[in-house]
């Protein structure tokens, strides 16, 4: 299954669109879709997963990892809009105490500003 991803500029950085399950199989397609809008660049990014139904361990590595990779650049990566299961994981697994989780993606953006 692919992942439906788009960026658009934001108002304090980049907003990419997520859409679908991020897994396993299609963490890789966000891996490869963070780079080439990210490039070598310290960028400011919002996941906006509003539209992420399924979140499993893999895709919280694959959060995790930007995560460090955009703030040792001098970047931040956030998240923002996501489903309640999906709260829950990053609850669980304590990764919303690490990446920040915004109710909308506004929100998120002004944390960045």
């Amino acid at each position: 299954m692919d992942l439906r991803l788009a960026a658009r500029a934001g108002g304090a950085g980049t907003v990419v669109e997520v859409g679908g399950q991020l897994d396993m199989e299609t963490g890789p397609q966000l891996d490869d879709f963070l780079q080439q809008v990210v490039g070598d660049t310290g960028a400011r990014v919002v996941l906006d997963l509003a539209d992420v139904s399924f979140l499993d361990s893999s895709g919280l590595g694959l959060l995790v990892v930007w995560f460090k990779e955009l703030r040792a650049r001098g970047g931040r990566l956030s998240v923002a809009a996501v489903q309640d299961i999906v709260a829950q994981v990053l609850r669980i697994s304590a990764v919303d105490q690490v990446v920040g989780v915004y109710d909308t993606v506004e929100a998120a953006e002004a944390d960045m500003a």
